[in-house]
């Protein structure tokens, strides 16, 4: 497990873990990072909260920050891509292949497997839009119903799938019908988590 003791560049936002409550970490404060997952960090604070950052305030973690959300990027790019049904059409294979790679980077911060792989999405659709580009509908669950972190989750795939070139709106739904159970995560999921 990784534990690099860093103090912040400059103010950044947080969420609170596990109960989602946002906050600012001022410039100076000492962390102690725990895991990087997608880019983001989970720290614990010098108050000893259990806090995600955000990777857009990566450099306010100095070169590891840095270092930690460019390694993000490649390991994300070295992921096996998914398969896409062979009937769609080309430019929207295309967005369907970026919109699985962006959710791939989204984690919830206290489980070290991504949204896809936890089997945390339930339906995905890509529509043409009158105006031009696609619009993207996804109904996600999370790993338990009273999860604080569900609106920050949620909130992060639509940035993630807005982030996609082409994407020009993004509704995400968290659902619980059916209840996720550890059933629907990937096999790899449940080799890393040690469930095989």
């Amino acid at each position: 497990m990784m534990y690099e003791e860093i103090t912040l560049a400059r103010e950044v936002d947080a969420v609170q873990i596990p109960y989602g409550d946002k906050l600012k970490l001022p410039a100076g404060s000492r962390i102690t990072v725990h895991q990087v997952l997608g880019g983001n960090f989970t720290v614990l604070t010098d108050q000893g909260m259990m806090v995600r950052i955000d990777s857009k305030d990566a450099e306010a973690l100095g070169d590891f920050g840095v270092k930690a959300r460019e390694q993000a990027q490649k390991q994300l790019a070295s992921q096996p891509a998914l398969e896409i049904p062979p009937d769609t059409p080309a430019d929207q294979a295309e967005i369907l292949k970026k919109v699985w790679e962006a959710l791939r980077t989204c984690y919830d911060p206290e489980i070290p497997v991504n949204i896809v792989e936890l089997g945390l999405i339930y339906e995905l659709r890509i529509d043409r839009l009158p105006a031009g580009g696609f619009g993207v509908e996804l109904k996600m669950s999370l790993t338990a119903p009273g999860c604080g972190m569900g609106p920050i989750l949620a909130d992060d795939a639509r940035q993630k799938l807005l982030a996609v070139s082409g994407v020009k709106a993004a509704d995400v739904e968290v659902v619980f019908d059916p209840p996720w159970d550890p059933s629907r995560m990937s096999e790899a999921a449940r080799l890393q988590l040690g469930m095989m």
